[in-house]
């Protein structure tokens, strides 16, 4: 019996409930192999000692410890929260824990905490896009740790995704923001260098321009990070110009809400006088002024499918695959047609 002095023990617990250690940790891993008297009596003896499993036992004795690392750009907004919860829900319908860091859009900061994530024990990752050092993979690879990209999808890169098409996606919404007439477009943006989702939506409206006969220079992007507030300074830079454009489409919705708030505030009316987009349709897009024409994204089944996939690869089933999921245009009331002149 425990004296109260020093945490309980397997053995503390068996005693207690009159069962063998065996029991007791068969009643602990796999509660389904136990008969329905025993594993009450085990689970009161646990609970009337405080009893806690030995986690770095179980750890080396399963080789693997459960948790699934998960490396996000920012925390500071609500982009990829929906499908983080998702990826959280279904990681828990298999036992498995999310340890959660965020890179803040930095290479070395994101290659820290893969290497930290990984020192801690995550039996795998979830990381946000393809662009990064081959020297992380080269890592990963060594410890033989699974690697799921989110958020992208491409089915020529080294390491298996499951997202969307962020360049065809941008592609289908400039496509109708040009067929309403505009001519002269601008894009907010994060940095496009080393971000693989921002470049392929910078190349979906060049797709979409160079089909309607568009020189490229009829595109002004600003760069900024991501923020209600740096999304107005990007779209009054853009307004300050000789030739404003007629249509400025933001890379996410934070940015775009940043934009209408610019708008409002220099007395111009979306769209009447100027149309504004977004990206990723966020609750925030919903409830915007006016609400926002963005691109919806899948979140929570690209979470929950991505999930599943780390799960299956960690059980030993197959590795994951790329998996294209389709994200739609939401149309809403920030795109109208071109402003008439004068």
């Amino acid at each position: 019996m425990n004296d109260g002095r020093q945490a309980p023990t397997l053995a503390d617990v068996a005693a207690r409930a009159q069962v063998s250690t065996a029991t007791v940790s068969r009643c602990i891993n796999f509660p389904d192999r136990v008969a329905e008297d025993t594993r009450q009596r085990v689970t009161e003896a646990i609970n009337d000692l405080g009893y806690s499993p030995n986690f770095g036992a179980r750890v080396m004795a399963a080789r693997r410890t459960m948790t699934v690392g998960a490396i996000i750009p920012t925390m500071e907004n609500a982009i990829f929260a929906r499908g983080l919860q998702a990826f959280q829900e279904e990681l828990g319908n298999h036992g498995y824990t999310l340890l959660v860091a965020s890179s803040s859009y930095r290479a070395d900061l994101e290659r820290d905490q893969i290497k930290a994530l990984v020192a801690r024990g995550a039996d795998a990752l979830l990381l946000i896009g393809h662009d990064r050092d081959p020297e992380i993979y080269r890592f990963l690879e060594a410890r033989q740790i699974p690697v799921l990209v989110t958020w992208a999808f491409d089915p020529a890169a080294p390491r298996p995704s499951v997202g969307f098409d962020n360049r065809a996606a941008m592609r289908a919404l400039a496509d109708r923001v040009i067929g309403l007439g505009h001519r002269n477009l601008g894009l907010i943006s994060a940095e496009i260098a080393s971000n693989d989702r921002a470049r392929a939506r910078r190349d979906g409206i060049l797709d979409a321009m160079a089909a309607a006969g568009l020189p490229r220079d009829a595109l002004t992007v600003i760069e900024t990070p991501y923020g209600i507030e740096t999304g107005a300074e990007a779209f009054d830079t853009l307004m300050q110009r000789d030739a404003p454009p007629t249509a400025v489409l933001c890379a996410n919705d934070v940015l775009a809400v940043g934009a209408l708030r610019r708008a409002r505030e220099l007395g111009l009316e979306v769209p009447d006088d100027v149309s504004i987009t977004g990206f990723d349709d966020i609750e925030l897009a919903q409830v915007a002024l006016p609400a926002l024409t963005t691109v919806h994204v899948p979140h929570r089944d690209m979470g929950r499918r991505a999930a599943r996939m780390l799960v299956a690869a960690l059980e030993g089933g197959p590795a994951p695959e790329p998996t294209l999921l389709q994200a739609t245009l939401t149309m809403r009331d920030s795109l109208g047609p071109v402003p008439k002149p004068g």
